[in-house]
């Protein structure tokens, strides 16, 4: 058992965390976290601080950033999100390509990459799903084909995140067309800036935004030098990032959960929603259920953090609470939830306020990053061994 009991100088740091946040987290970064902008120049600001990469491993060099024990970044974490901080746009290369880089790069490709992820200088995207290859990774068909020291993407990704703004994708193609599934897949980090040979298309969502992207990869070029772990070590290195999306991070989420929650308690008081027994019991339901999130994410940083399941488990537990949070928003609200905060206008015809927001956005919760189907397929060929879950 891992004590996560916080010490003396973990208070210590807390305060430390407290006091820099409270000096640079000024009005001009409150007033503009929604926009884009704001939100990079923030990245930069957390670099300068060496706020950026704190949980990485240093055994090739710290790269411009502070250490931390695994208690202090959850501190950190947890510190930033309850000082509602401007969303992070830095956190696919922070918690994913770099931790990846660390365990499967070699020296020259983490000594390019990570320092300018540690500044906050450099964004990524992650190349992943494709139409035909959401869930079931193996399936991908973008190509990659050797000519000389570079390699020549062709093909499409789809929900892919921050990809207009990304400086960087890290993209899993085939390099072997005579293999089939897992087999013959490469890990290839690709620069976004290629008129001409990568495309972006915005998809329009539920909500009227567009997080996600299509992706058109027409010839886009590669260096060779930087694939990570060698051609056809693709399968290997990604599923050893898909191990990492969850982790620390995972408590910071449920501060913002904790945070919602607060939010349509006290809109249930406000509607009187709160003396019907059916939604009060959702209520309680809600709070104990984010309890046991948090404490299974504590149980996997300690000794469960190579349990096979454990990042499949955490994905049900979350996605499928953020949604049924979702509903509760909504159903608080009677009537009124079907209502926007502003009038019909042709320009624009619909606003949504915040919790309407969450409410539609929440439909994917359980679909993207694995769909639940996938999860338990996971748990039960990894856990359980009751056949298949093997490759993904």
């Amino acid at each position: 058992m891992v004590d996560f009991s916080v010490g003396v100088e973990d208070e210590v740091f807390r305060g430390e965390v407290r006091r820099w946040l409270a000096e640079h987290l000024g009005g001009e970064w409150l007033a503009g976290r929604e926009e884009f902008g704001v939100r990079r120049d923030w990245e930069r600001e957390l670099g300068l601080g060496g706020w950026i990469g704190i949980g990485w491993d240093r055994a090739y060099g710290s790269f411009g950033n502070r250490g931390a024990t695994l208690t202090q970044q959850v501190v950190w974490a947890e510190e930033y999100a309850a000082a509602r901080a401007p969303e992070r746009v830095g956190h696919i290369g922070e918690q994913l390509l770099a931790p990846t880089l660390i365990a499967y790069g070699d020296d020259a490709q983490r000594k390019r990459f990570l320092p300018a992820v540690a500044r906050g200088e450099e964004l990524w995207c992650q190349g992943y799903s494709e139409p035909g290859a959401g869930s079931d990774l193996a399936a991908v068909r973008t190509a990659a084909v050797r000519d000389g020291d570079t390699y020549r993407i062709s093909g499409q990704k789809i929900w892919t995140s921050l990809a207009r703004e990304a400086d960087w994708c890290f993209v899993l193609a085939r390099t072997d067309p005579e293999e089939r599934r897992h087999r013959g897949l490469s890990f290839l980090l690709v620069p976004m800036g290629q008129p001409g040979r990568i495309e972006v298309r915005p998809i329009r969502q539920l909500t009227g935004t567009s997080e996600f992207n299509e992706v058109f990869f027409d010839g886009a070029v590669a260096r060779a030098a930087h694939v990570v772990g060698g051609p056809g070590a693709g399968w290997r290195v990604a599923m050893g990032l898909l191990a990492l999306e969850r982790g620390v991070s995972t408590l910071a989420q449920q501060v913002g959960f904790a945070a919602e929650l607060r939010e349509v308690v006290r809109e249930a008081v406000r509607t009187g929603a709160v003396g019907d027994p059916v939604l009060r019991d959702r209520l309680v339901r809600q709070w104990a259920e984010l309890r046991v999130m948090r404490w299974n994410a504590l149980r996997t940083l300690g000794p469960a953090a190579g349990d096979a399941g454990a990042p499949s488990v955490a994905k049900l537990l979350w996605s499928g609470w953020h949604q049924r949070m979702g509903e509760l928003a909504m159903r608080v609200r009677g009537a009124g939830a079907a209502c926007g905060p502003e009038p019909w206008t042709a320009d624009y015809a619909y606003e949504l306020d915040a919790a309407q927001r969450r409410f539609l956005f929440s439909r994917a919760d359980t679909v993207y990053g694995g769909s639940d189907e996938i999860q338990r397929t996971i748990i039960a060929g990894r856990v359980l061994g009751l056949g298949g879950g093997r490759e993904r």
